[in-house]
């Protein structure tokens, strides 16, 4: 038996039903069509560091070349003699500048005790590698015995160094 659908009613709700499916079939057709969502901008990269001086060398002697670099290092001296400091530097990136405090710290060594001599500190702009020098005389002579250099980068002791002077 088949039924047959007669009622206007009935007929109302077949075009409903009908129009609802080809209305989604359509949306659906419309969606798989169209442009994928644009993607999210990757995260910028995090900023660089900024850069950094440090102490790279430090050496000691009784003279220095053109070059602001020992060129008799020794760790022995003679009463009349200076002691030069010879302090290499760097900085983390080659092209940039960099503010620095270098100090030169040296002392006496009485026993355990430690006695100031001299201290000093430049206030500099860094740049790549470099060669800073710090000198140390008495004209009356230096008095035999045990000394300490310390070097610092602002602030904070980074090398030492021992000397003596002998008669």
């Amino acid at each position: 038996m088949t039924r047959t659908l007669k009622t206007p009613l009935s007929q109302a709700l077949l075009v409903a039903v009908i129009g609802a499916v080809a209305i989604v079939g359509c949306k659906k057709d419309e969606a798989a069509s169209a442009p994928p969502a644009a993607a999210e901008p990757a995260p910028a990269p995090a900023p660089a560091a900024p850069a950094t001086a440090s102490v790279s060398t430090v050496d000691i002697g009784n003279a220095v070349g053109a070059d602001m670099k020992v060129s008799s290092p020794t760790a022995t001296f003679k009463p009349n003699e200076t002691f030069h400091v010879a302090i290499g530097t760097a900085t983390s990136d080659p092209a940039a500048t960099v503010a620095g405090k270098v100090s030169v710290k040296l002392v006496y060594m009485d026993g355990t005790e430690e006695m100031v001599v001299n201290d000093e500190s430049r206030d500099m702009n860094l740049t790549g590698a470099g060669s800073t020098n710090f000198q140390f005389a008495k004209p009356d002579g230096w008095p035999a015995g045990k000394y300490k250099v310390y070097v610092s980068m602002n602030g904070n002791v980074v090398q030492t160094k021992e000397i003596e002077v002998t008669k």
